[in-house]
């Protein structure tokens, strides 16, 4: 099991490449045991006035930097998280209670989106065109935007932030990242490596907070350009009010709804494995989780037995013991939430058939434990069927075709992830199609993006944008025209044209 060092538990924002001691702490803990890990900076936002201003100046030179070069720096990131992989999936673990197996999948992740986002600083492709006029040249071409900043949450501390921070990055962007204060070991680690890997001071600057006071305070500085927010609904819409009174760029990834869809030709086996792992991997918190199973009538009953048996096998505990299948959840407010819903759930009249409850682990009785819970008898009208629980909670929805089955999926605020289980060809090719959400998969559960591919949905789940895939670079880079006259007079386009 891992130990931290005493320079791990020491935390501090980092600053214009300097670590920045705050006085005013607050305590951050194990979810597995409730232990104290660390005391967490509680900055104010005299913290993001300082971070601005190094950041403003760094990022002047450093879009100046020529992109490969940027992208040199990356590669570097990269192999230093490789080489450090399994003391930050331990780390990742300790912080966030996620299992091993889990967390060096996360890891992974980041180190895959260093090495994408590094080739993306030899591609930061503009496009040429035709001119309407004769001897003159048209081309766009990408810009950095400037200062941006990123708030990320607890339940992916690290994948996430290397979603935001290496595509700003390589575009030639400084950034200023507020962690979430439930993970903050990961941000140090990262701010560390981006150190050793020689990135010029400014460009990365973390610093810890509350979102009322950091987070509040990076959408009103005038510095900041562009808000990059990974969150809850309710406070991602506040987010957008405030960036679009102040004509700010915002891309928001919020929640999800997300459903798998079991047809009756389905390998039953196969949706069972894949229902268990996108609703109880990560203890059901993944704004990719499922939390809904839509099921043809004729296998409705089937699939809830192997489910139920499925789910007694699986182990919970220390995310760091190798034989845990689920960890804990973040914190009590997270377990109080779940608990709520499982009442409501009751309360609207559907059947929970295991599950429900919060669970005492032996030795790890101050953790944070809830039992994985299976609902029926559930219609799509239900709260516990459109809201998000974030906990290992599923619940059943018994459908009498395709139609209905695409319908239901589709009748949520949120739009995230989908998935769908059927031999038919001819099913997949329109669920592809009717399916409305961002991602969708087909014989495969509602989790697995891939990070060259744009992740990110539609309605309520988030305004747009994508993390990830060569889309992330919209996010942090304006298009600029630009036209070369060559004729040695006067061109008026549209005006100086034969009709």
């Amino acid at each position: 099991m891992i130990t931290l060092t005493s320079e791990e538990k020491n935390l501090k924002n980092f600053i214009n490449g300097g670590w920045i001691e705050v006085s005013n702490k607050e305590k951050v803990y194990n979810p597995a045991n409730g232990e104290v890990l660390a005391e967490i900076p509680n900055s104010d936002s005299a913290a993001i006035d300082m971070a601005a201003e190094s950041a403003r100046i760094a990022q002047k030179e450093w879009a100046r930097v020529p992109a490969p070069q940027r992208a040199e720096l990356l590669y570097k990131v990269g192999i230093k998280m490789k080489e450090q992989k399994e003391r930050l999936s331990q780390l990742l673990t300790l912080e966030n209670g996620k299992v091993i197996e889990e967390a060096r999948g996360e890891v992974q992740e980041g180190i895959d989106m260093a090495f994408y986002m590094a080739g993306e600083g030899r591609r930061l492709f503009g496009q040429t065109t035709p001119s309407e006029l004769k001897d003159k040249f048209a081309m766009s071409q990408r810009c950095p935007v400037g200062v941006v900043g990123i708030i990320t949450p607890w339940n992916f501390p690290i994948a996430i932030a290397t979603w935001k921070s290496f595509p700003a990055i390589v575009s030639g962007n400084a950034v200023i990242w507020k962690p979430s204060s439930e993970t903050p070991f990961m941000a140090k680690a990262l701010a560390k490596i981006f150190e050793e890997a020689g990135l010029p001071k400014g460009v990365i600057n973390v610093v810890y907070g509350s979102g009322a006071t950091i987070g509040q305070a990076m959408i009103n500085h005038e510095a900041i350009r562009v808000i990059s927010f990974t969150g809850s609904n309710e406070t991602g819409r506040k987010v957008a009010t405030e960036c679009g009174r102040q004509l700010k760029k915002v891309s928001l990834e919020m929640g999800g709804k997300n459903a798998v869809i079991v047809m009756e030709d389905a390998d039953i086996d196969l949706a069972v494995e894949g229902i268990l792992w996108s609703a109880f991997g990560t203890s059901g918190q993944r704004c990719t989780a499922c939390s809904r199973v839509i099921v043809h009538k004729d296998v409705c009953k089937e699939l809830e037995n192997r489910l139920l048996k499925a789910m007694k096998d699986l182990t919970i505990g220390d995310g760091l013991n190798p034989n845990i299948k689920v960890g804990p959840i973040i914190n009590q407010a997270g377990l109080d939430k779940i608990l709520k819903y499982i009442e409501i759930g009751k309360e609207e009249g559907a059947n929970l058939v295991t599950g429900g409850k919060q669970l005492t682990v032996e030795n790890y009785e101050n953790g944070f434990y809830f039992e994985p819970t299976l609902f029926s008898d559930v219609t799509i009208d239900m709260r516990i069927a459109q809201e998000e629980i974030f906990g290992p909670v599923v619940s059943l929805i018994e459908v009498n075709d395709f139609d209905e089955a695409i319908a239901a999926n589709n009748k949520v605020k949120y739009g995230l992830s989908s998935s769908i289980f059927t031999q038919d060809v001819n099913r997949v090719f329109r669920a592809q199609r009717d399916l409305d959400t961002g991602i969708v998969y087909v014989n495969a559960g509602t989790t697995g993006a891939e990070i060259h591919l744009p992740f990110g949905g539609t309605k309520g789940t988030g305004n747009g944008h994508r993390d990830s895939g060569v889309q992330a670079l919209d996010v942090f880079t304006e298009w600029k025209a630009v036209y070369v006259d060559y004729s040695g007079k006067l061109q008026r386009a549209q005006i100086d044209t034969d009709a």
